[in-house]
């Protein structure tokens, strides 16, 4: 419980709020009215789906002390209502306020980038963990609060729902965060009045433009991470000192710079790689430190995101021998490369690439395994950035030897629609491909075509268990359909 004022505090208001208002106390807050409770005090923004203001009047009738919003009041409210200058951010500096700083007693680390942002959150939570710390994850697969997972609905929850689960880890011991910073997010403000120990940046190539317009835009939203929002800037930043736009963000001198990569003039580089399916291994070197480390992960796309975990296990001053170790135990990511194994002659993986530079980056993978063919599925998403659906077909189509195009989450849209956008790029390559809208049915082409030795790649979905069709969602899980299908192929783990 605290004053409304208190709660005010430092929040940008676009009107008065009178002594007798400030002075009431506020037992909670909340942008949800359903859970809305006397003494709450109601943020109204708006939604995907519909204008929080629709529901001030049924969240006074429950008993909430105002209405804070960027908005007006809409006509016939009568009740105490707080204009600020930008609704989420207000909640956000709200939450703040009202549960006090989270690095008070939480180390905060944000992963931010267009690839690579979840398999590095959680290998920096291995390093974390092996070095005896009770930890928070939070990202694209669900969140993990000292141990216990629960499922996310967005990558990067709105502040409020943020705060309450850093309540929950500092009441069970919680001391290290590791969390993907998405650009809605940063965009959107849901992360504002944060302050991050390390803030990392992993690349960033075309994705997300439906939201931000251009790559520009994109990229500036990306920039936020490492700059005063709302709260001190970043102790450390570790960026990726090979991809070109990871470069370009510009940090406050605050902040103490990393940099990680293959190439020379890297802080933390790695050196003498090698990679097969069974894994990674190579040498991480930093000042005069030489650290052999090996990983279960495969491709050099998670050379980088291990050096991404590393370099900020290294921000922390984390022991190299517990470095070493939580890489080694952090053995898979779900829908990340994963391997789906009945015995088949062939191997099958699943990954999440869904952007045509991680549908690449995903090939070039499968392409270092040296399989006799790569096969690869791949659909893309509707109502999202259609300008990327034929660079997704030009990536499967030239490094590919068969393609099955197939629906990944339609939405709304007409799947054939979107299947004929990555037709456009797809049909660049005389690469043999069928197209089969239903992805169950499209699977079980990839399976009846590959031969011993070859590789399938099913990418788009990785760890969803779910599509998004335009009047249901429906249980859709890649990894146990591919699964199912192979069984039904004969084919039986550890059989004979």
């Amino acid at each position: 419980m605290m004053e409304l004022g208190a709660v005010l505090e430092g929040v940008p208001l676009r009107g008065g709020v009178s002594a007798a208002l400030r002075g009431r106390a506020v037992q909670g807050l909340e942008y949800d009215s359903r859970r809305v409770g006397a003494g709450s005090l109601f943020v109204a923004f708006a939604g995907a789906k519909s204008d929080g203001r629709m529901f001030a009047a049924q969240a006074m009738e429950k008993g909430a002390l105002a209405v804070m919003s960027e908005f007006a009041a809409p006509a016939g409210y009568a009740g105490p209502w707080i204009q600020v200058e930008h609704g989420r951010r207000a909640l956000a500096l709200a939450c703040r306020n009202f549960y006090g700083p989270p690095e008070r007693d939480l180390s905060l680390n944000g992963f931010t980038g267009t690839n690579g942002k979840t398999t590095s959150s959680l290998l920096l939570d291995s390093l974390f963990r092996k070095a005896g710390k009770t930890t928070g994850v939070f990202g694209t697969i669900g969140n993990t609060i000292a141990g216990e997972w629960e499922p996310a609905i967005n990558t990067t929850p709105e502040s409020l729902d943020l705060y309450r689960m850093f309540e929950k880890l500092r009441a069970r011991g919680g001391t290290h965060v590791s969390m993907e910073v998405s650009s809605h997010a940063l965009f959107l403000g849901r992360t504002h009045g944060l302050a991050f120990h390390t803030a990392v940046m992993t690349n960033l190539s075309q994705d997300h433009l439906d939201l931000h317009g251009t790559i520009e835009d994109y990229f500036a939203a990306k920039q936020q991470l490492f700059v005063s929002n709302g709260a001190s800037a970043p102790r450390f930043a570790a960026i990726n000192a090979d991809d070109e736009w990871a470069r370009r963000i510009r940090t406050e001198s605050a902040t103490q710079v990393l940099t990680y990569g293959l190439s020379e003039d890297a802080s933390v580089r790695a050196e003498e790689i090698t990679s097969g399916f069974e894994g990674l291994s190579f040498t991480l070197r930093h000042g005069g430190v030489s650290l052999p480390l090996r990983s279960a992960l495969v491709g050099t796309i998670n050379v980088y995101n291990i050096l991404a975990a590393c370099t900020a296990g290294i921000a922390h001053g984390l022991d190299v021998e517990m470095i070493a170790a939580g890489i080694t135990e952090c053995n898979a990511v779900p829908g990340r490369f994963e391997r789906v194994d009945e015995g088949q002659p062939f191997l099958v993986i699943v990954d999440y690439a869904h952007t045509p530079d991680a549908l690449r980056n995903a090939i070039a993978v499968a392409r270092d395994l040296k399989p006799r063919r790569v096969i690869t599925l791949f659909g893309c998403g509707g109502d999202r950035d259609r300008s990327k659906r034929p660079l997704m077909g030009m990536a499967a189509g030239e490094l590919s030897d068969f393609v099955v195009l197939t629906s990944d989450n339609p939405r709304s849209e007409d799947p054939l629609n979107v299947i004929n956008d990555a037709l456009v790029g797809l049909r660049r390559f005389d690469t043999p491909h069928y197209v089969e809208l239903d992805r169950a049915k499209a699977i079980r082409m990839a399976v009846d075509e590959a031969k011993e030795g070859d590789l399938i790649l099913v990418a788009g979905k990785g760890h969803e268990t779910y599509q998004v069709q335009k009047d249901q969602t429906i249980d859709f899980d890649d990894r146990e359909e591919t699964r199912r299908i192979l069984r039904e192929f004969g084919y039986r783990r550890n059989a004979g």
